[in-house]
């Protein structure tokens, strides 16, 4: 059996649920009664990490739809994704984005049976660091795109998306229609996985990596064309996105799923510069080829992708990769540790006996080390962080080159 298929993974806010986020039937999956710890919040008080850059951040929320493409869940449909776009701002006040809907957040403590532990109010009413509709920063800037795990949605990458926001990208996170346990889309719908109930195998989770390449390439031709969307979902007019982006800057990272199809991505679209797979397998093979050295980081759990672990593809993967390259072991972490989802879950006092590294230190690597990755490759900065272990992150092991 597939150890992504009823492994035992630490779920949404830090509890241990035999769920199956990067393969199949995550929605479908028996739920275990959580426990709380004492002290748990009932009311809305939590909040994602501030970012760390100079700029203030602005966000929109789009709705695109390809109509050259059926959707594979839906085939009489065209392809449609939701698409959170976080920018550098200028400083100003303005209303904080939402971190979801009540419904979206309610559909999924309802999947990971938490929906009686944690009131949806409390998810949904995360207090995020971004102004819908400020006005964008000067300039031109690096372009990165995100896709999130199975089952969960973009809101799982708001944290990053918005740190990276703030020195200096547009971030474009992506929800793919009926592969999260519950996303929003215009007119009052609200889309549920039927993904989870068709993908079993590891060739029908490389299917799902090849469509969400598919789709980021879509996002990419959009957010880079003088024909960007006309509003946005919150009735604003659309930015110019053609005018803020360079695009001959493009970078793209994805946690779980979400990795696997960055490294799908850049094998199929030469205009992606870097990616960075967070703690998912490639389940695609890489061209043995490779990327044409084109730069490539893997960064993951010890559990699930260290050099020891003989289920994982990244060894051949690593093999294969024939740019700059760096493949970090967080010790300590594990799946989730790179999303929201534990830091929100301290916050609730959610314990999670499966993750012994504080979500706190988790947040910090997986935040310093993505943004190092891509200052170096898509702006041309020296960045040591990336040159080897440093004394005062001991967590973080390099495999060799």
């Amino acid at each position: 059996m597939n150890r992504h298929r009823n492994a035992t993974v630490s779920a949404l806010l830090g509890l241990s649920l035999t769920l199956a986020f990067q393969g199949p039937g995550a929605a479908s999956a028996a739920p275990v009664p959580a426990t709380p710890s004492a002290g748990i919040a009932t009311e809305t008080g939590i909040a994602l990490p501030r970012p760390a850059g100079r700029h203030p951040v602005g966000t929109q929320t789009l709705h695109l739809t390809d109509h050259r493409r059926s959707d594979p869940w839906m085939p009489s449909a065209a392809r449609e994704l939701m698409v959170s776009v976080h920018y550098p701002a200028q400083a100003g006040r303005g209303r904080s984005a939402a971190y979801m809907t009540e419904e979206e957040a309610r559909l999924l403590l309802e999947s990971r049976g938490l929906d009686r532990v944690v009131p949806a109010t409390a998810l949904s009413g995360t207090r995020t660091h971004a102004r819908v509709n400020a006005r964008p920063a000067g300039g031109r800037f690096p372009l990165v795109v995100l896709s999130p795990g199975f089952s969960v949605s973009r809101s799982s990458l708001t944290a990053l998306a918005e740190d990276l926001a703030s020195r200096g990208y547009v971030v474009a996170a992506v929800d793919h229609a009926y592969e999260s346990v519950g996303t929003a889309f215009p007119g009052g719908r609200v889309l549920t996985c039927l993904a989870c109930d068709h993908v079993a195998t590891r060739e029908e989770r490389a299917r799902v990596a090849l469509g969400r390449a598919q789709d980021l390439s879509f996002v990419i031709d959009r957010l880079t064309s003088p024909r960007t969307p006309r509003q946005t979902t919150q009735g604003h007019r659309s930015l110019s996105y053609a005018l803020m982006i360079d695009s001959r800057r493009i970078g793209a990272a994805g946690h779980s799923i979400g990795g696997a199809s960055a490294a799908t991505l850049m094998a199929q679209d030469r205009r992606v510069r870097a990616g960075v797979n967070l703690d998912g397998d490639f389940l695609a093979r890489l061209p043995e080829t490779g990327l044409d050295a084109r730069p490539f980081m893997m960064m993951g759990s010890a559990a699930d992708h260290g050099p020891g672990d003989t289920e994982s593809d990244w060894q051949e993967a690593w093999a294969r990769l024939d740019g700059w390259k760096r493949w970090l072991t967080v010790s300590g972490a594990e799946h989730f540790s790179f999303t929201d989802l534990l830091f929100l879950a301290e916050q609730l006092g959610l314990a999670d006996p499966a993750a012994p590294l504080s979500a706190e230190r988790a947040w910090q690597h997986t935040r310093d080390y993505t943004a190092a990755f891509f200052d170096m490759h898509l702006r041309g900065m020296s960045r040591p962080l990336l040159d080897g272990p440093v004394a005062d992150r001991p967590e973080v092991e390099f495999q060799p080159r």
